[in-house]
């Protein structure tokens, strides 16, 4: 005799089998609003105190450096300076909101939260940078509005603005990322934010034009992807640039090529998250 046809259980009453496609967009849209919730809890400290940095290194500068009527570029210094430290700030902060999600989900061990879902590593990847690139544009809009109670800013380049502030938020949100991979305990990230980010952030021409620099400092200026980010967002608001602005086009897209392939392959691996 021939054994009976097993039945498939009958689906529960009112459920109905979700399929997910080719990309899971509800479960990379709940991760990326974890990443908003996560940073915008604590407001006053990841968006708001940023803002008051900001404004003491523009007194701070603008009195020390700046001067009665001293001109950088055709422009008084404070509206030289101000486009350099909005971009500093959206690097910065995109760059803390990716690496230290990362590294305490490691740290507290719910990382496999992350891990477990049916998340593709492009979209673990993206949902983290899109996180770190809206902690990091928040910011400089806020800090926008706080300089412009002081300096009088115009945009002159709209799409330069856009795009250099967008590309370099990337950059180092992607930076943060591999950073939270790479790193086992809060001194390793810091050990990156002290000797990496932060140098290069303030020698990319933050506080001054390249132009000043002498031959040798100048041409080390031009290896920073950081001053082609700086350059161009200032470029977008006072029409100037120190660099070639196509030359910042390339840099920034390359570097983000790069580190986002690096972050891929990386969560696609396990480095460093799998026990």
């Amino acid at each position: 005799m021939s054994s009976p046809a097993v039945k498939s259980p009958a689906p529960c009453p009112g459920f109905a089998e979700r399929r997910i496609g080719r990309v899971n967009w509800l479960g990379f849209w709940t991760m990326y609003l974890k990443e908003i919730r996560r940073f915008w809890k604590v407001a006053m400290q990841t968006v708001f105190a940023p803002a008051i940095t900001t404004l003491l290194f523009l007194a701070i500068f603008s009195l020390a450096l700046g001067g009665h009527g001293r001109v950088v570029g055709g422009v008084p210094f404070e509206m030289f300076l101000a486009p350099g430290l909005i971009a500093m700030t959206i690097l910065q902060n995109s760059f803390a909101n990716t690496s230290s999600s990362i590294l305490i989900a490691k740290v507290q061990g719910n990382i496999i939260d992350v891990l477990m879902p049916p998340l593709s590593p492009g979209e673990v990847t993206a949902a983290y940078l899109l996180g770190g690139v809206t902690r990091g544009v928040l910011c400089g809009f806020v800090v926008t509005l706080c300089i412009l109670l002081f300096v009088p800013l115009q945009i002159a380049h709209p799409l330069a603005v856009l795009y250099f502030g967008i590309s370099g938020a990337c950059m180092l949100s992607i930076l943060g990322i591999l950073t939270g991979i790479w790193a086992e305990k809060f001194d390793h990230a810091a050990t990156v934010t002290n000797f990496i980010v932060t140098p290069m952030s303030f020698l990319s021409g933050t506080f001054y034009s390249i132009e000043r620099l002498p031959g040798i400092w100048h041409t080390i200026s031009q290896f920073n992807p950081f001053f082609y980010v700086i350059d161009g967002f200032r470029y977008g608001f006072l029409g100037h640039a120190d660099g070639t602005l196509w030359v910042g086009v390339a840099v920034t897209l390359g570097v983000n090529l790069s580190l986002g392939l690096l972050c891929y392959g990386l969560f696609r691996s396990g480095y460093k998250l799998r026990p």
